[in-house]
């Protein structure tokens, strides 16, 4: 189970005038570089913030030591140029969201949206069933083998520690062993489904905590979660940068755009 630190902070950006959601474009796969790049080039202080990855929660999509840069207004409605030049997007199954962990939101967590408001999902020998079809998800990785009677079926008893706000989504919002995601809320887990603490552990994803979407992966560095985990750089890691820079950069991973994977039933 594990978070999302950032490794570096900027100001949140200003709000901003809404407009008509009819008249609002939307991104495509086309887009993404273009945008990607008007980012880089102009909005590394606002609209921009980076983030490093220390645990594995998210394997096999993001690895421990990826070095992310997330769009901060892919999710907030524009007004003005960016209606424009920075389409708004709604948060949708299968996204890749980075958002203040609902328990402590000094914590910035990186997960994946499996169920959006309005939608009933549940969890059958590890598989998540949405709306009652099965669904597909060729990106999650199962670490063990055995079955756990809550995190693997669920909704279900806890037979471990969960956090207040998951004692009320399991008592107000579950209706015929299904977790109804109520308005306003997303539902989110790890790829790394075995070992992801996540919504079934402390509730629901308020609308107002998601602060962007991932879009490249601008460095990956082999280096354990202990060092990756504090906002400052300890002098053991700067050593390791030192001495390894070039051996432990996964050079493959540089620069590759993060994609959301539609949910669809199988």
């Amino acid at each position: 189970m594990g978070q999302v630190n950032t490794s570096k902070k900027v100001d949140a950006p200003q709000a901003a005038d809404q407009g008509d959601p009819e008249d609002i474009p939307r991104r495509g796969v086309v887009a993404e570089w273009t945008v990607t790049i008007i980012l880089l080039l102009f909005g590394t202080t606002t609209l921009v913030q980076a983030f490093v990855i220390p645990t594995g929660s998210m394997e096999g999509s993001l690895l421990i030591g990826d070095h992310l840069l997330v769009d901060k207004l892919a999710y907030s409605p524009p007004g003005g140029i960016g209606k424009y030049l920075l389409p708004y997007l709604d948060v949708e199954r299968g996204d890749i969201i980075v958002f203040r962990y609902p328990i402590d939101l000094s914590q910035t967590f990186v997960k994946r949206v499996i169920g959006v408001p309005g939608d009933r999902l549940r969890l059958v020998n590890k598989q998540v069933y949405l709306n009652g079809d099965l669904v597909d998800e060729p990106y999650v990785v199962h670490k063990t083998t055995y079955l756990d009677a809550y995190r693997d079926n669920f909704p279900s008893n806890p037979n471990t520690t969960v956090y207040e706000p998951a004692h009320d989504m399991l008592e107000n919002h579950v209706v015929n062993q299904e977790v109804v995601v109520p308005p306003g809320r997303y539902f989110a887990m790890g790829d790394n489904r075995d070992l992801s603490l996540d919504s079934r552990y402390w509730g629901f994803v308020p609308r107002e905590n998601i602060i962007g979407k991932p879009l490249v992966i601008y460095w990956s560095y082999d280096a354990p979660t202990e060092r990756l985990q504090d906002s400052t750089i300890s002098l053991a890691h700067l050593q390791d940068l030192v001495l390894n820079f070039f051996s432990k950069t996964r050079w493959a991973r540089s620069f590759n755009l993060i994609h959301p994977y539609p949910l669809a039933a199988q």
